[in-house]
């Protein structure tokens, strides 16, 4: 079995993301009417920071079939979902190997420009800051082919230039875990989430609908 470690300290986004708790559903609700909306505290929990266990092992031994990442898992994102100023967006990973893959944490990002210059974005572990959304917090999740674990990216929106896209992640890069090849993607739209923002994630969850 191919095994893909993370740091230690998910679907549609209509469906997954609004179950258990104060999800993402809720925190759209309170955007939408403020009135409602309460002071939120957030913790330090929300942000995980804990250095990883151990480093990435080694990559698939299989021959990954034609047209799947050499990796044998494929990075995919979702629409984003808007409310006001709060944004969020699902990202999935898919083994499309032919043996098992094992992911335990957060996803291992870096936001490029339209220049495809690095931005200076924050990638938070948890999206306290930024939302109370639903996080299952690192565990370790089997992936058998053809199956696929979904994370969560939130942020809030900060000034873009429409012409330019200035302060818009135009090009995402993103891996299951450090250590391993991140894949490019982009997002509809681009994720506005400024120059100097913050995205926060939640840790990659089983897909089981």
């Amino acid at each position: 079995m191919t095994v893909i470690s993370a740091r230690r300290a998910p679907v549609l986004l209509a469906a997954a993301l609004l179950t258990a708790g104060c999800g993402l559903g809720a925190e759209l609700d309170r955007e939408a009417d403020p009135e409602r909306t309460g002071a939120h505290a957030t913790t330090g929990a929300d942000v995980a920071a804990a250095p990883p266990a151990t480093p990435p092992l080694e990559p698939p031994t299989a021959t990954a079939p034609e047209g799947c990442p050499a990796t044998g898992v494929r990075v995919t994102t979702g629409m984003v979902n808007v409310a006001m100023g709060l944004r969020a967006m699902p990202v999935t990973i898919t083994n499309c190997g032919t043996g098992e893959q094992r992911v335990d944490g957060y996803p291992d990002v870096r936001v490029r420009d339209v220049d495809r210059k690095p931005m200076d974005v924050t990638v938070l572990k948890g999206t306290g800051p930024i939302a109370d959304l639903q996080d299952p917090g690192p565990h370790p999740v089997t992936l058998k082919p053809g199956e696929s674990a979904r994370s969560v990216f939130a942020w809030r929106y900060s000034a873009v230039d429409p012409a330019t896209q200035r302060g818009s992640g135009v090009y995402v890069e993103i891996a299951p875990a450090p250590g391993v090849a991140r894949q490019t993607v982009l997002p509809e739209g681009g994720l506005d989430v400024g120059e100097t923002g913050l995205l926060g994630t939640t840790a990659w969850e089983k897909v089981t609908d």
